[in-house]
């Protein structure tokens, strides 16, 4: 493909010379260690990086041209195209590049704070059980086809998001289902893409380092539905019981909305709901049709999540039974109220839970299995939105019986002051606190404390199996920390 076909639709503030339009681009690339000869090179500023410091070096490994929002550093050599905006080019370039393949292949995204990589699970789990040969991509792992994939970023840099899209297609692949961040919006990896349905679970306190504000934030999110530099998408799934969600649409949207929720107002609700231990049950309403789900997810939480799914089942068309099959056929989600089991008389559950919201929705769930206590050991990240640790203190402290705070991932921040953020939370409380930095240590103190009919509720790391501090990231993960000091304690879990 020619560099002016590459770069069409998108602002470049500096001329493309003749010759250069009617070069052949091979490839794109952001990294220059990966650059090859014939690619075009993307140079932005990074977290840590700035793209600019590495020109030099994708040149003399053959990039054609060096694709910037800045100004060519002194005495470069090379060709140097500016562009109003770096990653906004970045994701036109590459879906031009790649065949626009957002056309041909369903896409779902999927935005809110809390449930979004649940719902996610549940929608590929729909598709797959209805035959579509599928991607996943989220905050756990990437899945294309049969195959796993490490996962990045919840939402990968939109040229990997576009190669992914080519793998798909190359397998005969259909939909993709993938989480939409609120930073993937802010800094474009999604741009110019077009989705069949998007998905709004709920907006609760998160990020605020990031977009400073619930308005920016919601903003953020709101870019999904509004079009992130492509069209709206054509159906709304929104969360109707959700105050921002109710803000979501402008008015005279394209887009075909289906309200989910548990008031009468909602398009798709659910009656009849049976929780327990071992799973849900409900029956969904929708208009005049109904049927039954049944579900291993535990807690009202998940019913919103199992009503997203529910419509996007139906977004694409797909019988109402076999909606349900592909509800049913989701086993559970790595670190989301996962449990732990070696036959000990008590519960211990590990779950992801790190904003306020979260975490009380988890205790909340834990409490309607009517254990004798609820103990929660808990920690907030370093180098993340500060203002939620006292409110996710206060929640802990609220509705258990015991709190263990701790460290969860302090990466460049002291763990001590970490956790004196959340402690002034938990002192509006009189519930009985342990204070424990070593986060193995505190689970060892959990599982020392739990008696038969308690519920011990590891949250913060989920699915995580590292914990990042200042100087060095370590293995780590909640599941196995706790399987193993269960059976220190002489538990073990007879086999089948």
């Amino acid at each position: 493909m020619r560099l002016s076909e590459v770069l069409a639709g998108t602002t470049l503030l500096s001329e493309l010379p003749p010759e250069a339009a009617r070069l052949e681009v091979k490839g794109l690339e952001y990294d220059s260690r990966k650059v090859q000869p014939g690619y075009l090179f993307f140079a932005f500023a990074g977290a840590r990086a700035d793209g600019r410091e590495f020109a030099v070096q994708a040149l003399e490994k053959g990039a054609l041209a060096v694709v910037s929002e800045a100004e060519a550093p002194a005495g470069f050599a090379g060709l140097w195209l500016r562009t109003e905006h770096g990653r906004r080019t970045l994701a036109l370039a590459s879906r031009k590049f790649y065949g626009e393949l957002d056309r041909k292949v369903t896409l779902t995204g999927i935005t809110g704070t809390n449930g979004k990589t649940t719902t996610g699970y549940l929608i590929d789990s729909i598709l797959r059980t209805a035959g579509k040969t599928t991607a996943l991509v989220g905050t756990i792992e990437y899945r294309l086809g049969g195959r796993v994939l490490a996962a990045a970023n919840t939402t990968p840099e939109s040229l990997d998001l576009h190669r992914l899209l080519s793998d798909l297609d190359e397998i005969g692949g259909t939909h993709l289902t993938m989480e939409v961040s609120s930073h993937a919006l802010s800094l474009a990896r999604i741009y110019g893409i077009e989705f069949h349905t998007a998905v709004f679970t709920n907006l609760t306190r998160d990020h605020l380092d990031f977009h400073h504000t619930m308005e920016d934030y919601f903003a953020a999110k709101r870019l999904l539905f509004t079009g992130a530099g492509g069209p709206p998408p054509r159906f709304s799934v929104i969360n109707r019981d959700d105050e921002w969600g109710r803000k979501l649409l402008v008015p005279g949207s394209p887009s075909e909305v289906l309200w989910y929720g548990l008031g009468q107002d909602a398009m798709v609700r659910a009656r009849h709901i049976h929780s327990g231990l071992n799973g849900l049950r409900l029956e969904v309403v929708f208009d005049k049709l109904r049927f039954e789900v049944r579900s291993p997810l535990i807690g009202k939480v998940n019913v919103y999540n199992i009503l997203a799914a529910c419509c996007a089942g139906m977004t694409y068309q797909l019988p109402l039974e076999q909606i349900a099959r592909g509800i049913e056929a989701c086993e559970g989600v790595p670190g989301r109220f996962e449990r732990v089991d070696e036959g000990q008389p008590f519960a211990v559950v590990v779950d992801y839970s790190h904003t306020d919201d979260a975490l009380k929705n988890a205790i909340s769930v834990a409490r309607t299995l009517n254990p004798k206590r609820v103990i929660t050991v808990f920690g907030c990240g370093g180098d993340r939105d500060r203002t939620k640790r006292p409110v996710m203190g206060q929640v802990a402290g609220e509705m258990s019986d015991m709190v263990i705070v701790t460290s969860d991932n302090p990466r460049s921040e002291d763990p001590l002051q970490i956790m004196n953020d959340v402690l002034v939370g938990v002192r509006r409380t009189d519930t009985r606190t342990v204070i424990e930095p070593d986060r193995a240590a505190a689970i060892h103190k959990a599982v020392e404390e739990a008696r038969a009919g308690d519920i011990v509720l590891l949250a913060g790391k989920g699915h995580e199996t590292y914990q990042i501090f200042k100087d060095r990231t370590i293995h780590f993960d909640d599941r196995e920390v706790a399987r193993g000091v269960l059976r220190s304690f002489g538990f073990r879990r007879k086999e089948a």
